[in-house]
């Protein structure tokens, strides 16, 4: 059921999976949010600058430009940038670190529970 403080909320899913993002596309999506997906973080950066969305989900691992570059550039780009939540299938601690060193509102470690995120995405919209 669409859940009424999702509406007129836009996420961005920025992967290159495209089946992780299109499932994410798909469960964001059904309980009414506006998603777009960009398969990697150069388009990801051109779309933020384009259309502003309201929160960022990115992956860490990705061609031509890592997730960590991209969320350096987003909290260069804004003085109240985005939420945004972090998704990797590495386990490692230091990376973690580093992502929350660079203000990355939430570091979901793959695979997940879909419940698990679109909590973390409902939290970080009703905060921001």
């Amino acid at each position: 059921m669409p859940n009424a403080k999702s509406f007129n909320k836009h996420v961005l899913v920025v992967d290159d999976d495209r089946e992780i993002a299109e499932t994410l596309r798909f469960a964001l999506t059904e309980v009414g949010y506006e998603v777009s997906v960009a398969i990697d973080g150069n388009q990801g950066l051109a779309y933020v600058e384009a259309k502003n969305p309201d929160l960022i989900i990115l992956d860490m691992m990705m061609p031509r430009r890592s997730g960590f570059l991209v969320l350096e550039r987003l909290r260069q780009l804004s003085e109240i940038p985005a939420p945004v939540i972090m998704i990797t299938g590495n386990e490692g601690t230091r990376h973690q670190e580093y992502a929350e060193m660079l203000g990355v509102d939430d570091y979901i470690h793959k695979p997940f529970a879909i419940d698990r995120l679109l909590k973390s995405v409902d939290n970080l919209l009703v905060t921001s």
